[in-house]
């Protein structure tokens, strides 16, 4: 019985010793970081520039795998339901972790509960831009344009359930602004649209249109973001027509529930590294992208937060429950 124990004992051991090599010697492949949105767009975007990064820094190849669809809930539950051992991790933006809980009957996640948050990366503040062929060069022009003829002005967004669709529906409500809501799959498709001329309007990132900004076809309106940002000074905040009014697409890593505390302190210490480093910093500040690196702990209260504002950003803008 005593060898039996033993045995057993030595077992357990080896067995401890296997998990702890493992997670010290994390990452020895490549780690997959999903992406719920077509190429082109801001997360596709901080993922690529990061992954990038974190694989110079950990030895290991940090490789995107886009996986559009369903406002991005469809990779958000592939990544819920993967093993927590930090090789497949999800670059997770407002719209997928803290709307989508209210505006999707039968989510097959729960944000709050599924996921061990590493750290937010970046904000990025989306801007309200006009075709540069109209005479829509202002909020005020906006203002009153939009009222002069009430369901005339379609806005293009990246689809339904975005960060860009519940921004547009509560600056409607608040500013009350009766416009056309036209979801595309993807800032990609959006902003060949606006450039079309398929709608005059569109809630997008400076990631996906700063191109087209700096070219003249587009033109900047108004920012999402509380105040004014660095790269375009003499913009205005929606903030400065509508009250309290701030709405921007925070993005993030995250784990599967479970993931091991080794493995996370690595990854976090890893991402600090990369939004420090002048590279990314240059290529950030070119998109307007803002740096925004938090602990494990405080992209877990971050989460927390916003999963209460948009439960009452979702109400006010009346957006329908989808299957």
């Amino acid at each position: 019985m005593a060898i039996r124990h033993l045995l057993l004992a030595a077992a357990a051991l080896l067995m401890t010793a296997d998990g702890a090599t493992a997670q010290t010697s994390y990452p020895n492949r490549p780690v997959k970081i999903v992406v719920g949105y077509v190429p082109g767009g801001g997360p596709d975007f901080v993922a690529r520039t990061l992954g990038q990064k974190l694989g110079e820094i950990l030895g290991q190849p940090f490789v995107v795998d886009n996986r559009p669809g369903a406002g991005a809930t469809t990779a958000t539950a592939f990544v819920a339901k993967s093993a927590p051992d930090g090789y497949t991790l999800l670059l997770g933006e407002t719209g997928q972790l803290v709307v989508a809980p209210y505006i999707y009957k039968n989510l097959a996640y729960d944000t709050a509960r599924d996921f061990t948050p590493i750290s937010m990366m970046a904000s990025g503040p989306l801007i309200l831009v006009a075709n540069s062929k109209l005479p829509i060069r202002s909020m005020q022009d906006l203002f009153r344009i939009a009222k002069a003829q009430p369901g005339k002005i379609d806005v293009g967004t990246s689809g339904v359930g975005t960060i860009h669709h519940v921004a547009l529906e509560v600056l409607k409500a608040d500013a009350g602004l009766d416009l056309a809501h036209v979801p595309y799959k993807g800032s990609g498709q959006s902003v060949a649209a606006g450039l079309a001329g398929d709608v005059p309007m569109l809630v997008t990132s400076m990631t996906a249109a700063g191109a087209q900004v700096t070219a003249g076809k587009l033109n900047v309106v108004a920012v999402t973001s509380a105040g004014r940002i660095a790269g375009l000074p003499d913009t205005p905040a929606i903030s400065e027509f509508v009250k309290d009014y701030d709405y921007s697409s925070e993005m993030g890593l995250l784990a599967p529930a479970g993931l091991p505390p080794e493995i996370l302190a690595r990854l976090s210490r890893a991402i600090k590294q990369a939004v420090e480093s002048p590279d990314v910093l240059e290529a950030f500040r070119k998109s307007s992208t803002i740096i925004k690196f938090t602990t494990p702990e405080e992209y877990t209260e971050n989460i927390r937060c916003n999963l209460r504002k948009y439960d009452r950003a979702v109400k006010i803008a009346k957006i329908p429950m989808a299957d």
